[in-house]
């Protein structure tokens, strides 16, 4: 198995992909690590990838809380926090 099968090869790839390519690919490794037929090397590799596929996510959607916390404080007239 390589990298790729579970994803993005690399981390800088993941900059590259939207949030919903991200909670996709997330989903699909869960699946594959809830299937249970993979040695404990495969098992690793795809659990590291979905921690980074899954701080990503985060990451992604801090910046879009923030982005709407900015846009509620202005429309609302709130100076900026």
């Amino acid at each position: 198995m390589t990298n790729s099968d579970a994803g993005a090869s690399s981390d800088g790839a993941l900059d590259d992909l939207s949030f919903e390519q991200l909670y996709g690919q997330l989903e699909d490794v869960t699946a594959r690590l809830e299937g249970g037929d993979l040695s404990l090397e495969q098992s690793v590799a795809l659990f590291e990838q979905g921690m980074k596929l899954a701080q990503r996510c985060q990451q992604l959607l801090g910046d879009v809380e923030q982005r709407v916390e900015t846009l509620r404080q202005a429309f609302e007239g709130d100076p900026p926090a």
